[in-house]
């Protein structure tokens, strides 16, 4: 059995969780201070891929990375450098898709955050900094450990986007979800029920631990 699938889905599921993690709190951090109104319009445009068919998604990163486009044909011809049918195309498909869980959770969190404990420490002469990692974040960590699970098993799970802007190339590109598809198009169905029951096994193993840390957790708290 060629392992490759699982290495290539669980590298690009590992670095897309570790993108959208920086940035899905950086994103809901700042939003979550805005004006309504203008948190609105946020809303609507960094979760969009949210509700979009995973093909339009895929269909827009390869209008915008596609060598036949602008600025494709630009990053191939200044850095020799093709932005799709690699393996670490997939990381745009994945990115984009898993985004908007990390943003919408992280966001709720950072919005359900007492201030006053915020105030409590810059009247101690205690800078933003320090405030938001010493205390928003540990009082936020739930919130955020959860849309960093849900980014995860998004990116580890995305197929559309990704079939189309990496394709589909065993050793290369291959990924679990387009292995499973590709092993039920040549009627492989003992082929492709293996690899659902890795995919199964590698969710509920990382949900698992996730659960045993919040447990241990509140154990500890509880003491």
């Amino acid at each position: 059995m060629d392992w490759f699938p699982l290495y290539n889905s669980l590298r690009i599921a590992a670095i897309s969780t570790v993108i959208v993690f920086f940035l899905g709190i950086f994103a809901a951090h700042s939003i979550a201070r805005l004006p309504r109104a203008v948190k609105g319009v946020l809303d609507v445009v960094l979760t969009l891929p949210l509700v979009l068919p995973p093909t339009v998604v895929g269909w827009l990163l390869l209008t915008l990375l596609s060598p036949r486009r602008p600025f494709g044909a630009w990053v191939l011809e200044t850095f020799g450098t093709r932005l799709v049918m690699t393996w670490w195309s997939a990381i745009f498909a994945t990115v984009v898709v898993a985004f908007p869980l990390m943003y919408r959770t992280v966001r709720g969190a950072f919005e359900s955050f007492d201030q006053t404990l915020a105030d409590a420490g810059r009247t101690l002469g205690r800078s933003n900094a320090w405030v938001f990692w010493r205390v928003q974040m540990p009082v936020c960590k739930q919130g955020i450990l959860a849309g960093t699970v849900l980014a995860f098993a998004r990116a580890l799970g995305e197929y559309g986007a990704t079939s189309m802007i990496a394709g589909y190339t065993p050793g290369r590109t291959a990924t679990i979800s387009t292995t499973v598809y590709q092993l039920w198009r040549t009627n492989d169905d003992a082929g492709a029920l293996k690899w659902v029951l890795v995919n199964l096994a590698i969710s509920a193993v990382f949900l698992l631990a996730v659960n045993l840390l919040e447990a241990k957790k509140q154990k500890g708290g509880a003491r």
